[in-house]
């Protein structure tokens, strides 16, 4: 009987190794997943920099177009949103300078986080990707602010192609002053 137990779960853990990461839209019943796997990600990395009272409302921002989950094995890797562009948000302003478009010409895209267990997939390009496109199909183009701190996702940024427009100095609390890079999917 233990020899049938070990086969069972050696033949699981073989066929879940070989599914690649998916991405779907995020629906509500999703949140509660992305809050805990959010959660992983801040206490391991400092994402978000400052932890939300409410988690699953900074999911949702009243600006956000679309997100999307990544799936992996069966459970949330990872996450992303597209939202409409709002005054805090540095990089729309400087692509409308740059391409001479109006800042409504532009869709955030933000709150990516890929759980730590599921690195190494190519989550975050994935994401990055579904969201980028997603804005393009709406005839938007795709910018982003990540803290200058995060190397990491700058790197991933970098990777994609995505295009450096500035490293800006911005004041999120009276104590807080934050680098963050701007930037802009490739052209």
């Amino acid at each position: 009987m233990g020899l049938c137990f070990h086969a069972a779960v050696k033949s699981e853990s073989v066929s879940g190794a070989d599914v690649p990461p998916s991405v779907r839209q995020r629906n509500d019943r999703d949140l509660t997943d992305c809050v805990r796997v959010l959660a992983e990600v801040h206490e391991q990395d400092g994402y978000p920099v400052n932890w939300p009272s409410l988690p699953g409302a900074w999911l949702t921002p009243p600006s956000l177009i679309a997100s999307w989950v990544a799936e992996l094995n069966g459970r949330i890797a990872g996450h992303i949103g597209l939202s409409l562009s709002n005054a805090g948000d540095a990089a729309p302003g400087l692509w409308s300078v740059r391409a001479g478009v109006s800042i409504d010409a532009t869709a955030v895209v933000n709150r990516l986080f890929v759980a730590p267990w599921a690195r190494g997939h190519g989550i975050g390009a994935l994401l990055v990707v579904r969201a980028a496109t997603e804005a393009q199909d709406r005839g938007l183009h795709p910018v982003l602010d990540v803290v200058a701190s995060d190397t990491a996702a700058a790197a991933l940024y970098d990777r994609l192609g995505w295009q450096l427009l500035a490293t800006v100095e911005q004041r999120w609390s009276p104590e807080q002053k934050v680098a963050v890079r701007c930037y802009a999917a490739a052209t």
